[in-house]
């Protein structure tokens, strides 16, 4: 049974790569405005928990809930449709396009779901503000420092109030000072716009922003705060 009050939730979640089992029948739950740190050690199956819940890659059996939806039912298409629309990604290096300027690359979500130049650039501007990064506006991101990267890739994240926001390990390339500045952002932003986060990380001080940790190891799940498997 899904969680009362959860926004997205794992039941019975299974994973197997070859003989390696990545995912063992793991159940997972968030809340509107909560924010759950996943830890564990490297190849324990945290990536593989994101992917499955953000509707990257299917498991094997099991389900996965996002509101009234089951995303293990949808379409491909449907799925893809959420993740532009009510999921933002955070990745390790960011993963802006090059080509484009920091403001192009923060309205590049909105003008994919179709809002016209200027309005996407306008609320791009207001999210690079937030995340104190629009001195950089203008530039490229082979022009600016790797703590202005990621502070751009968050307002990207953000810049369609998405309800879910899935970040793997965001602050893994940057220093701690610039690693602590980019996780407040992240986290007070999420919870200001009552998203929704799921915080893919391996080190207990990027854990310590969040309201709950579990962790991931040989494919189980453990909730720290209930303390059981």
């Amino acid at each position: 049974m899904t969680p009362e009050g959860s926004l997205l939730a794992a039941e019975g979640l299974c994973k197997t790569y070859g003989r390696t089992t990545a995912l063992d029948d793991v159940e997972f739950s968030v809340h509107p405005g909560e924010v759950v740190a996943v830890m564990g050690p490297s190849g324990s199956g945290k990536s593989t928990l994101l992917h499955c819940l953000a509707g990257i890659i299917p498991p094997d059996s099991g389900t996965v809930r996002y509101g009234p939806h089951s995303l293990t039912g949808l379409s491909d298409a449907r799925r893809s449709a959420l993740r532009r629309t009510d999921f933002g990604f955070v990745f390790q290096f960011g993963r802006l396009v090059p080509e484009l300027t920091a403001l192009e690359n923060v309205a590049l979500p909105l003008r994919l779901n179709g809002t016209k130049r200027k309005e996407a650039e306008r609320r791009a501007h207001e999210w690079l503000e937030r995340l104190e990064a629009d001195t950089v506006r203008g530039r490229r991101p082979g022009e600016i420092s790797g703590g202005q990267g990621q502070r751009i890739a968050v307002a990207r994240a953000l810049v369609t109030r998405p309800r879910v926001v899935f970040a793997d390990e965001p602050t893994g390339a940057l220093d701690s000072l610039n690693g602590e500045r980019v996780l407040t952002l992240l986290t007070d932003a999420a919870r200001d716009t009552n998203a929704a986060v799921v915080l893919v990380t391996h080190e207990a001080r990027v854990a310590a922003y969040s309201d709950r940790e579990v962790v991931v190891r040989d494919g189980r799940v453990k909730d720290m705060q209930a303390g059981l498997l």
